[in-house]
């Protein structure tokens, strides 16, 4: 059953009456009475809201009691071994069940944030955490109570098996705008920015930040702000990486797309029907992929010129629901994408079809980010729910549903990265949690 589910299972076969509710429970109906000056604290949504809180606190209890588990009958680590002995196993496949494994025995332990400013550390709520490539830093957009965002870098380097203490630098650069999407850009070296997409009052921002702005040294040796740009409201942003356009990253906007080259400061800019929600460069070509609300998926060549009449949409694919996430897969022949109908698509971009379906993640009005990991074979979501779901990429089996360890709220929903390197190279593996103003680790057993 699916803990997120907005009703439950039993309900599904009661009928509803105009004027009652059914409780699973006592199993009987009752009369949700009017309100008294205006107040009645019996209605359907308090109530499916009192029950999916009892189903996550029960979760929660189960998940401490229950160290071990395993989503697939017969699959154990003893078994795998004999099998990868025998070779009856390869490699990827080996490694791909033991990464199912261990993800199925994780253990949420709460991390200490550490700040030079012991003012600021811990005072605001999470918003987004993205980790660079390597995931030694993560990347934080922390909400304010006065309204607007900060931002943080915090280094993973202290987060070992025994040690669960990280370090968090604020930068110097405080701006009051709200942020709708970040990505690491590589300009001078690997993961050396950051790329913000805003709302200002009106219009909006756009800032190329450099990431040594968040560090212990002397703020005097912090470079300036590299760029930054009004535009209408920004939705997403994507850095290329393909050396044909070298030093480029996009913007989906309000019906538009605008690609600039931060050197140069030339800009090209392609119109939509539809507000791009999502977007990812391809690294083997300067290809940008875009998923809009409409639900279109459409892919730009940026080499080509925009031109009156030209067609320049390329791939086109279509969800029935608006796009809020989009992930191109290594070989860049797949791309997966979520919609806010809830749906996960896996789509052959040779053939133009989906040829897989992730079943059991919810959204209905947010911008939920996808994470792929193909070296581990997973894929993970957080849903509008907050419960945070990890699928085997392979064959899309639910492997894991973790509970938030808060109360589900609009304002409460998770950011999270995994990874088996947190820290780098010799890193430990995992998935960091951040959700209100605290930041936790699901440690391998």
């Amino acid at each position: 059953e699916d803990p997120s589910s907005s009703s439950l299972t039993q309900n599904s076969v009661v009928p509803e009456l105009p004027g009652f509710y059914y409780d699973s429970e006592k199993n009987r109906y009752f009369r949700l009475l009017p309100g008294h000056n205006n107040y009645n604290p019996l209605t359907k949504e308090s109530i499916q809201y009192k029950a999916m809180e009892r189903k996550r606190l029960r979760l929660l209890e189960e998940e401490e009691k229950q160290k071990k588990k395993t989503t697939r009958a017969g699959l154990n680590s003893s078994m795998l071994l004999q099998k990868r002995q025998l070779g009856l196993l390869s490699s990827p496949s080996y490694c791909r069940l033991v990464h199912e494994l261990k993800v199925n025995c994780m253990q949420r332990r709460k991390i200490e944030i550490h700040s030079p400013d012991s003012s600021v550390a811990g005072t605001n709520n999470f918003k987004i955490i993205v980790a660079d490539v390597a995931c030694e830093r993560i990347f934080t957009v922390n909400d304010v109570e006065h309204g607007g965002c900060k931002y943080g870098i915090i280094n993973l380097s202290g987060l070992g098996k025994e040690s669960l203490t990280v370090e968090m630098y604020d930068n110097l650069y405080f701006t009051n705008r709200k942020v709708n999407s970040v990505c690491w850009a590589s300009l001078t070296h690997p993961d050396s920015h950051l790329c913000l997409m805003g709302i200002a009052e009106t219009p909006g921002c756009a800032s190329l930040l450099p990431a040594s702005l968040f560090s212990s040294t002397n703020p005097g040796d912090r470079p300036g702000m590299l760029c930054s740009f009004k535009i209408s409201t920004a939705w997403s942003c994507a850095w290329c990486l393909n050396p044909q356009a070298d030093n480029c990253f996009s913007t989906g906007l309000t019906r538009r797309v605008l690609v600039t080259n931060v050197v140069t400061g030339h800009r090209q800019t392609f119109g939509t029907s539809s507000d791009v929600l999502a977007q990812q460069f391809a690294t083997q070509t300067p290809v940008l992929y875009n998923g809009c609300r409409s639900g279109e998926i459409f892919s730009i060549d940026v080499r080509q010129r925009n031109r009156k009449g030209q067609s320049w949409k390329a791939i086109r694919l279509f969800h029935d629901s608006a796009v809020t996430s989009i992930r191109l897969l290594e070989a860049e022949h797949y791309l997966m994408a979520a919609d806010m109908a809830g749906k996960i698509k896996l789509w052959d971009l040779r053939a133009a079809k989906c040829v897989k379906q992730y079943k059991g993640h919810h959204n209905e009005y947010a911008v939920l980010p996808l994470h792929v990991n193909e070296e581990e074979g997973l894929l993970t979501a957080v849903g509008q729910d907050c419960y945070t779901r990890i699928w085997s990429l392979q064959d899309a089996h639910l492997l894991r549903t973790i509970p938030s360890p808060h109360p589900a709220s609009k304002d409460a929903i998770p950011s999270v990265v995994f990874s088996s390197r947190l820290g780098g190279s010799r890193g430990v593996p995992g998935l960091l949690m951040a959700v209100k103003q605290d930041l936790y680790h699901f440690s391998y057993n």
